[in-house]
């Protein structure tokens, strides 16, 4: 009670929001429709005044129905002061369960092409690794 009186309504907290690469992931080479199955992530907080707020996970739809991209939330509180010394890497996972058969493409965010590396004029491309699974009904 000392703490929702102690706060103004007048002026909240303001967050930035951000989603991040996935450094490293673990996940089985192949599916069972209707099984739960454990895909670790590894990520690289900025500083340590990044929150994570969970793995961004995003359906594809269409042609795209079996494709999954895949990332990490975070926000960071507006006004913070950091040092900007590395954390550690940190561990999410997420539990995938297949519906129907077939190869699913999972497409793990890896940052943006901020100079142009691939030559294309284009800045600011979000880069991906693409890793296709087979889902098998048994």
């Amino acid at each position: 009670m000392t703490t929702l009186l102690s706060c103004s309504l007048d002026d909240p907290d303001r967050y930035n929001f951000y989603v991040l690469p996935v450094e490293s992931y673990t996940m089985p080479s192949t599916f069972k429709v209707g099984v739960s199955h454990k895909i670790e992530l590894k990520y690289q907080r900025p500083t340590v005044c990044y929150n994570y707020g969970g793995v961004y996970y995003v359906y594809g739809t269409g042609a795209d129905s079996f494709t999954r991209t895949i990332g990490i939330n975070a926000n960071t509180k507006v006004g913070d002061v950091c040092a900007e010394e590395l954390p550690p890497l940190s561990d999410a996972y997420f539990n995938f369960v297949p519906q129907e058969a077939g190869t699913y493409t999972f497409k793990f965010y890896k940052g943006s092409d901020e100079d142009d590396a691939d030559g294309d004029g284009n800045k600011e491309e979000d880069l991906f690794e693409e890793v296709d699974i087979v889902v098998t009904n048994s």
